[in-house]
């Protein structure tokens, strides 16, 4: 079954099929080159998901992912950006060897439909020029053999007419004869041109046509096969990704087995136990009897001062504590101003005014009745260490010695830091190690180098190394003191305090244990005393020398103010001072002049100058809190 033989007259459907056929062909690299497309684009799409889910470095997030489930999760991310990898690995493969090939090929195809499509036209045209001279001659010879007959017709006439002259009758006998051989030449030259023709026609429809179409037929059938077999590499390019995809698949299976439930509940333990004790019993109080108690500097310092201490809870009280603060909160907090304070002066120069304006004197409230106030009421933040503990964090700022932290985090963090820092000492030590080798080789061949010129980094890696084995003695000491504090790790003390929960009851927690109130009482009179007795740790001293609050701002005092009451503070008229609360509504204004003199002013007397981001900070704290 050839073209040559079967198709010998259909050259122009052959010369449509033909570039049917390579239209397919770019239709198919066209279909190949838009998969390729949208395997990279799924490629790009998984490896920004996988990217979008990853944790970020020092981050909160990072620290989730010491759980076996969030580690699983992970390894699924990573598995998928593999995953993402192979469908690249298919557009990389699609294109080089389906579309690039393909592409060329078809350049080529064009190339060679063009010659042979060319060769048969040329062919067509030499018959067909074939053809027209048999035709010329055709006519030529027709028309030779009519003027001869003709001739020899007028000589036949001439030559019966008797009033003709034999000169006339000779003269048409030899224009007969002429024509008649020009009609022989004709003829001959007729028959000569029919056989040629006849032989080229047979040479073009059995020959020269048949080749050129065979060739065509064998062009179009590798172009069959060459299309058969990019079909089979679009298929073969998904199938050698198959088994990478499958372990991608089988590891997420088995990171999925991974997940070790119980091994996360132990790790929920160690992130958040606090090593508190939970609380003993409250004991009864006995409200039968009246009592009556004012807050007064003096009683506080008193029994600040004794000293004394009487053992509660079988020896584990280190004496009379008060509970969640300290006094010089204490006193902030129940003897802060609650009436509307004193309008400026009128005057032209305050500082004229004798004593100055003074600030409302307190009304005398039992002291039972305050602290049950401020114990039942809803509070907008739990207590000033939660505040000052949420600003260092948002601020990122923190004791060196994380004493903010509750016991058992305190013991990890300073353990961590410990690692870290013989990590850097273990570091510079190899450091030091190679330039000393470094500088034997320099003794040793002063060619390649100068001994003396290393002298100078040793001496700072000497510096470096002692400098880190200070601080790891440090902060050793300071785990040495925590590990000695914290109680025997017995399954009974493993328990998690339920008090502890999250950062303002850690806070709150907080408050409750590290506060060492004032020894002594609070009483209306000096004689009166009633304890507040109230469970204690050996952690009271952790938290004594705690931060003050954080300043939001500044304030220039625009009149002297002579604080007389407790919970006030006097200023001078032009003085600056730091601003650690601002007004809420009442008319105050917390102020700070250093680190043991702080109070209240009337707002009205100072001009304010808050920092923007530290107040952003407080209320949104005010706002967690609530």
């Amino acid at each position: 079954m050839s073209w040559g033989t079967e198709l010998w007259d259909q050259f122009d459907n052959l010369e449509k099929h033909t570039q049917w056929g390579i239209d397919v062909l770019e239709k198919y690299i066209k279909f190949v080159k838009e998969r390729t497309e949208i395997e990279l684009s799924y490629a790009k799409q998984l490896r920004n998901l996988s990217k979008k889910y990853q944790p970020k470095k020092n981050s909160k997030e990072e620290e989730e992912y010491r759980y076996t489930s969030t580690r699983a999760f992970l390894a699924t991310l990573n598995e998928m950006n593999d995953y993402a990898g192979q469908h690249e690995v298919i557009s990389e493969n699609m294109t080089s060897l389906i579309t690039g090939e393909l592409t060329r090929y078809v350049q080529e195809l064009k190339q060679e439909r063009k010659s042979h499509f060319h060769d048969g036209r040329k062919a067509q045209q030499h018959i067909e020029t074939c053809w027209k001279q048999l035709e010329a001659s055709k006519r030529r010879f027709e028309r030779d053999c009519k003027e001869a007959d003709r001739a020899q017709q007028y000589f036949e006439k001439m030559d019966a007419d008797i009033n003709v002259t034999k000169a006339d009758v000779e003269k048409a006998r030899q224009q007969a004869q002429l024509r008649h051989q020009m009609a022989e030449d004709s003829k001959a030259e007729y028959s000569s041109t029919l056989q040629k023709f006849n032989s080229e026609q047979h040479d073009h429809y059995y020959t020269h046509i048949p080749n050129i179409f065979q060739k065509i037929q064998e062009m179009e059938e590798r172009r069959i096969v060459r299309i058969g077999e990019s079909m089979k590499t679009f298929a073969e390019v998904d199938r050698q990704v198959i088994p990478i995809i499958g372990k991608c698949l089988d590891e997420i299976t088995k990171a999925a087995e991974s997940i070790d439930h119980k091994n996360d509940s132990q790790l929920v333990i160690e992130a958040f136990k606090s090593g508190f004790e939970p609380p003993g019993d409250i004991d009864f109080e006995d409200f039968t009897q009246p009592m009556k108690r004012t807050v007064s500097e003096s009683s506080l310092s008193n029994s600040r001062g004794d000293g004394k201490s009487e053992p509660k809870f079988g020896g584990k009280s280190k004496g009379k504590l008060w509970p969640f603060i300290k006094k010089n909160k204490l006193m902030s907090l129940l003897t802060s101003p609650h009436q509307p304070p004193p309008p400026p002066p009128a005057s032209a120069s305050p500082s004229a005014v004798p004593n100055g304006p003074q600030s409302p004197k307190q009304q005398k409230e039992p002291l039972s009745h305050r602290f049950n106030e401020f114990m039942t009421s809803k509070p907008k933040i739990h207590c000033f260490r939660s505040l000052k503990r949420g600003l260092s964090l948002k601020l990122g700022a923190g004791p060196e010695d994380f004493s903010n932290l509750p016991p058992e985090q305190r013991r990890k963090k300073l353990q961590q830091k410990v690692d870290e820092l013989n990590k850097d000492i273990q570091k510079e030590m190899d450091q030091r190690d190679a330039l000393t080798k470094m500088k034997d080789v320099y003794i040793k061949n002063p060619q390649m180098g100068d001994a003396a010129s290393v002298d100078h980094r040793l001496a700072e890696l000497g510096q470096n190394i002692e400098k880190l084995r200070l601080e790891v003695q440090k902060f050793e000491g300071w785990l040495a003191e925590v590990e000695g504090r914290l109680p025997l790790r017995t399954d009974q003390a493993r328990r998690q305090s339920g008090l502890y929960e999250g950062q303002n009851t850690a806070a709150v927690n907080s408050c409750a244990q590290d506060r060492e109130s004032p020894d002594g009482s609070y009483t209306e009179e000096q004689s009166q005393e009633t304890e507040m007795k109230v469970p204690a740790t050996e952690f009271d001293d952790e938290f004594d020398d705690e931060e003050p609050l954080p300043t939001i701002g500044t304030c220039k005092a625009l009149y002297t103010f002579e604080g007389q009451n407790e919970g006030t503070i006097s200023v001078a008229e032009g003085e600056m001072l730091y601003v650690i609360e601002e007004d809420k509504g009442d008319g105050w204004t917390r102020i700070r002049r250093n680190e043991d003199e702080e109070g209240y002013v009337p707002t009205s007397y100072v001009e304010v100058y808050l920092d923007k981001n530290a107040k952003d900070v407080y209320k949104s704290l005010q706002k967690i809190s609530e």
